[in-house]
């Protein structure tokens, strides 16, 4: 089964689905790529360095080191040679997949898929141009080896944690920049028949995604069985109004030692969306420095950096 027919693709940079991007559901009836105790799924950490030092912190104050695997746009602010790299080299140490980010930062083909956000109509066209600006940037500064290595990160793992299968992604269950796991279209009904055909033919008990900046714990009771889907919204931007903090999945044998935002629990293993703590102080300066008034990330992510987006806490707890 394809992707709903309300699923978006277009042919203009930023809104286009290129083919590289697409996935069988098959895919993930596979044997596990590795298994674990305990998972976190690190989605959107946008080149937050500040962002990155609180996971590892809230990684330590585990009582047995979790798997850590950043699924995808751990790229994005970092648009100047030093930060780029402090990023790649503190990513590097765990396992990742590409984003949209990161596969257009490294495409070597003639398509122009812009940022390859595949944004639905509901983002103005303001919003697609200047986020195809940052990616132009991006891939300005990317040397051959890191668009070699970025090239080379796959697009999608399989863990197991207990007796449960994580799909993990970065968009959705059959694109990478799918917007399938977006809080709407979880709660459109209309989309049932395509989650069970997912759970029957992928296997898969959970999937942990991000790329729509838009968290959301659902868990659906399906004639294939049960699917949770559990996007964390973003790492290393404010996921919440009001609020300060990125956000991370955490899917584990025990509970967190870090108090949720909201979880619900599968058999024996806790999957919780948590909080990271960032330094908002020095990621802002940081920002700042290299995005000024009038840049393309100013006028499209600052108001979110400082305020927080629209959402609410509420809209993303299990339902």
């Amino acid at each position: 089964m394809s992707l709903p027919a309300e699923a978006h693709i277009d042919q203009a940079p930023g809104r286009m689905c290129p083919a590289d991007y697409r996935y069988q559901l098959s895919v993930f009836a596979r044997d596990a790529d590795f298994a674990c105790d305990t998972l976190y799924v690190v989605g959107g950490l946008y080149g937050n360095h500040a962002a990155l030092a609180a996971i590892e912190a809230l990684a330590a104050r585990e009582r047995a080191t979790p798997q850590i695997v950043f699924n995808g746009d751990f790229h994005w602010f970092d648009a100047e040679p030093g930060w780029f790299e402090a990023i790649e080299r503190g990513v590097s140490a765990y396992r990742a997949l590409r984003g949209n980010v990161e596969t257009e930062i490294a495409r070597a083909d003639d398509i122009n898929a812009g940022c390859g956000c595949s944004y639905p109509d509901s983002f103005g066209e303001d919003v697609v141009r200047r986020s195809n600006e940052i990616l132009r940037q991006l891939q300005s500064g990317a040397g051959p080896t890191t668009r070699t290595r970025l090239r080379a990160l796959p697009m999608h793992l399989v863990a197991q944690v207990d007796a449960l299968r994580i799909g993990i992604v970065h968009g959705d269950a059959q694109s990478l920049a799918g917007w399938q796991f977006a809080g709407a279209a979880l709660d459109d009904a209309r989309n049932r028949g395509w989650f069970d055909t997912v759970r029957a033919t992928s296997r898969i008990d959970v999937f942990a995604s991000t790329h729509t900046c838009d968290a959301a714990l659902r868990d659906f009771a399906l004639p294939s069985g049960r699917l949770t889907v559990a996007n964390n919204g973003a790492a290393g931007m404010p996921t919440f109004k009001g609020a300060r903090f990125g956000v991370i999945t955490r899917i584990g044998m025990t509970p967190s030692p870090h108090q949720p935002l909201y979880g619900l629990k599968r058999g024996g293993v806790h999957i919780d969306a948590v909080a990271v703590p960032y330094n908002h102080a020095a990621f802002t300066e940081r920002f700042l420095t290299r995005w000024p008034k009038r840049s393309s990330a100013y006028e499209s992510y600052y108001a979110r950096i400082v305020d927080g987006p629209a959402m609410t806490l509420a809209q993303a707890v299990p339902r």
